[in-house]
């Protein structure tokens, strides 16, 4: 049965092997996924698992879907903010503050999709516009403040950069999934960063002010199986680690039931998650699920 599954995945997604090696060994990859899967589905969770685009992923493979760099000391302002009148949920979502849901591809980019969306949260929040700013140019240029393009980066570097060199269009600088030379024209810039600050740490109340204020840049741990075979729910704390590799964007929070989640925007393509979303639960203070409470920064745009 799980044999014949998985060649109807490989037709679901267009998938073909050149060699009786290869399906035999993305096979037992499937399998061993198939067995996780099974295994998360039987407890007693707030959130489904299910095989998707990433069921025939080694680890190798997967961690070039991630790509943020460990976390180190810079000069970044720790915000507190007052968190007396807060919203009882927002989604910037239906605001008109959030693109469509993009796909960063075999490019470990999710540092600038994060970034990108925060500027273009801050933006519209500023003056009234939803632009569709370039990921691609944060990977392409953003080098000398310590990114490394498809290998990885940091949003706040990406403000770094952002600071001293304003973002162009996406429709002028397009997304390719791979390392470039810099083509950044001063003639097109758009959006640039005025300013960030960081999000005071492990704390469920300073986030959601955060979130409320504007999308937030946040970081995950994605690892985990029940991370990359997320389908719908709200993440339970259990379930992954607290090794920050993967960077990402909060754009609400809310309520369902007894059980309080942040809505976080994923780089993956719409095709996972929740339409390329995902919930996860924001139930006490700490490193949070996924390490979701540990490190996170908002830009203000100019």
């Amino acid at each position: 049965m799980v044999r014949t599954n998985f060649v109807n995945h490989l037709n679901e997604y267009g998938i073909s092997y050149a060699t009786k090696d290869e399906f035999e060994f993305r096979f037992q990859v499937y399998l061993e996924k198939d067995i996780e899967i099974n295994k998360l589905n039987a407890e007693p969770t707030s959130f489904i698992v299910a095989h998707n685009k990433f069921s025939t992923y080694t680890k190798g493979e997967m961690r070039k879907q991630m790509g943020r760099k460990p976390t180190v000391g810079d000069n970044a302002k720790v915000e507190e903010l007052d968190t007396s009148n807060l919203t009882d949920s927002v989604d910037w979502r239906a605001k008109g503050a959030v693109n469509p849901v993009q796909n960063q591809g075999q490019c470990g980019s999710c540092w600038a999709f994060s970034s990108v969306a925060a500027m273009e949260g801050s933006h519209f929040i500023q003056k009234g516009e939803l632009l569709k700013l370039s990921e691609q140019q944060f990977v392409d240029c953003a080098g000398a403040e310590g990114n490394h393009g498809c290998n990885g980066g940091l949003e706040v570097w990406a403000f770094d950069y952002a600071k001293k060199t304003a973002i162009e269009l996406e429709k002028d600088y397009g997304y390719t999934a791979r390392d470039g030379t810099c083509l950044a024209k001063e003639t097109e810039e758009v959006v640039g960063v005025q300013s960030y600050v960081r999000v005071p740490p492990k704390s469920v109340v300073q986030l959601k002010a955060a979130v409320d204020k504007q999308p937030t840049c946040v970081s995950i741990d994605a690892e985990s199986i029940a991370f990359q075979m997320y389908n719908k729910g709200i993440l339970d704390p259990i379930f992954c680690g607290h090794n920050l590799d993967h960077a990402v964007t909060a754009v609400g929070y809310g309520t369902e039931g007894k059980k309080e989640y942040l809505i976080v925007r994923n780089s993956w393509g719409a095709d996972w998650g929740e339409d390329g979303y995902f919930r996860v639960a924001i139930d006490k203070d700490g490193n949070g699920v996924c390490g979701i409470l540990m490190d996170s920064s908002r830009p203000t745009t100019d």
